[in-house]
C-alpha cells in the first residue's frame, strides 16, 4: 500500500475499520486519507452528522467553506481519539457531494492517488443489493486496487 483511503460514513461502526487501516498503513509505512462526505442538504441544516464525531455544536453555516472547515476539525478530532496516538500519518478530508457515495469514493481515490480503499458495508441479501444498490459493491467492482470491507463492530 502506498496510500490508503478510509471512508467514514458514521462514527461508531468505523472505529474498527479505522484501526485496521492504521495498522496496515503502519506496516506499509504509508499515509492515509480519512474521508467523509456531506451532502448539499446538510450544508443548510448544520453539522449534526458530525456531532457524533465530536467537537462540533449543532449550528448551521452560511457558506460551504466554513461548514467544511468545522466538519474537518470534527473528523480530525475523531480520528485522533480513535487512533489514540498511533504512529500513522493521515489527512482528514470532507467533501460535499450531491449523492452517489460510490462514485464519490472512486473519484477521491483517484484524486488522492490511493491504491487501497477501506470502507464499511451493511450486511444485505443479494436481492437487497440488487434492489437498493450497494455503495460497497460499486467500489469493489470499479476500484483498481485493494478494498478492505468492515461489516460489523469490533
Amino acid at each position: 500500500m502506498d496510500r490508503g483511503l478510509v471512508v467514514i460514513k458514521d462514527a461508531e461502526p468505523h472505529e474498527g475499520l479505522l484501526r485496521e487501516a492504521a495498522q496496515q498503513a503502519r506496516g506499509a509505512d504509508a499515509p492515509l486519507v480519512v474521508l467523509t462526505f456531506a451532502t448539499e442538504r446538510q450544508l443548510g441544516s448544520g453539522v449534526e452528522k458530525f456531532e457524533a464525531l465530536g467537537g462540533v455544536e449543532g449550528v448551521t453555516y452560511d457558506n460551504q467553506a466554513e461548514f467544511v472547515d468545522a466538519a474537518e476539525d470534527a473528523l480530525e478530532a475523531y480520528v485522533e481519539e480513535t487512533l489514540d496516538g498511533a504512529d500513522v500519518e493521515y489527512e482528514a478530508v470532507v467533501r460535499v457531494i450531491d449523492g452517489g457515495y460510490g462514485t464519490a469514493t472512486l473519484d477521491a481515490s483517484e484524486d488522492f492517488g490511493c491504491d487501497h480503499v477501506f470502507i464499511t458495508s451493511e450486511r444485505r441479501s443479494p436481492a437487497g443489493k440488487a434492489i437498493f444498490g450497494d455503495f460497497a459493491q460499486r467500489v469493489i467492482l470499479n476500484f483498481d486496487g485493494f478494498v478492505t470491507i468492515h461489516t460489523g463492530s469490533d
